[in-house]
């Protein structure tokens, strides 16, 4: 009788064995599941803050030149403005920077080593050349834009085709 207790002491045992491997090997599985599991998983990303835009106004623009040679006056928004717009005879505040069309040789500007000095004036009333007494007002405060001036809206041969970047900082 001892080799059959033996061997069903034995037996036991050995199924005991068995279950706890078999349990053992489950943890370790349900474990390894979960922390596979936990590394695919999206992990929720902190929003970003949001990218400070400088105003494009305050930033002194850089001009390309152009080529050919201008017939007309060449209007191109560069910065859209969300401003009222500007009227002929309102008194107006800019910043502006000149260049030759074909040169890009800076003329005159408002910037002063990166610093804007505005000016201001009244607009459409024949105290400026036709090129910015035509191609400001209809635009809005708030805008950069490009105006490609034809010598014949501008100072003559003597300065030739002009192109002008100029914010429209207000408008009364």
């Amino acid at each position: 009788m001892s080799d059959t207790i033996r061997t069903t002491s034995k037996g036991r045992g050995q199924a005991i064995a068995g279950v706890l491997s078999g349990v053992l090997v489950f943890a370790v599985l349900v474990v390894v599941f979960f922390v596979v599991r936990n590394d695919d998983d999206p992990k929720p990303v902190p929003a970003a803050a949001p990218a400070t835009v400088a105003d494009p106004l305050s930033v002194e623009p850089q001009i390309t030149t152009g080529s050919g040679t201008l017939t007309e006056l060449v209007i191109k928004e560069l910065v859209p403005g969300t401003g009222e717009v500007v009227k002929a005879g309102q008194t107006i505040s800019v910043n502006y920077k000149l260049v030759g069309y074909t040169s890009g040789e800076e003329m005159d500007s408002s910037w002063q080593g990166g610093t804007s000095k505005p000016i201001s004036f009244q607009i459409g009333t024949g105290q400026l050349i036709q090129g910015w007494d035509k191609g400001i007002p209809g635009q809005k405060v708030g805008s950069r834009i490009q105006l490609d001036v034809p010598q014949a809206l501008a100072y003559g041969p003597e300065k030739g085709d002009l192109r002008f970047v100029v914010d429209i900082l207000s408008a009364k």
